[in-house]
């Protein structure tokens, strides 16, 4: 599993960012486990000449999040739904604001199968770190 060396720039002509939210607690009954497509963002992944660096990075706009689907709860969840499921994430939850996210490693993921990533989030001006496996396929696809 190798990358060719190079610098690309992804956004969402190449592909589907999203994420997805589970229930926990009280609020597992009636909520709704969301999928959200995010239809704003670029990334650049830069291979140095000789393959063994890589960096990562990743630019969200925060308001545009858009629930593509909810499942579970007590009823299906409705366009209305969404639309203001949308509007709290906007107003009260990131206030639009934006999300970026910095490698400071990269590495082959364990069994070779994609990458292993770790690296700095910035989510309503504060800074964690986090770390995710990103899959890559046997053509050098990632995702």
């Amino acid at each position: 599993m190798s990358l060719q060396p190079g610098v690309y720039r992804l956004g969402p002509d190449d592909g589907t960012l999203a994420l997805r939210t589970g229930r926990t607690g009280v609020a597992a009954k009636a909520g709704h486990d969301l999928l959200i497509h995010i239809t704003k963002w670029d990334a650049t992944i830069q291979v140095s000449a000789d393959g063994a660096d890589v960096s990562i990075e990743l630019n969200v706009d925060g308001g545009s999040l858009v629930v593509a689907e909810g499942t579970g709860g007590i009823k299906a969840l409705g366009d209305d739904d969404k639309t203001n499921i949308k509007k709290t994430i906007d107003d009260e939850i990131l206030k639009r604001q934006p999300i970026t996210f910095r490698s400071t490693r990269v590495v082959p993921a364990t069994g070779g199968t994609g990458l292993r990533v770790e690296g700095d989030l910035m989510l309503l001006q504060t800074t964690r770190q986090i770390a995710f496996d990103l899959p890559m396929g046997d053509d050098g696809a990632l995702g």
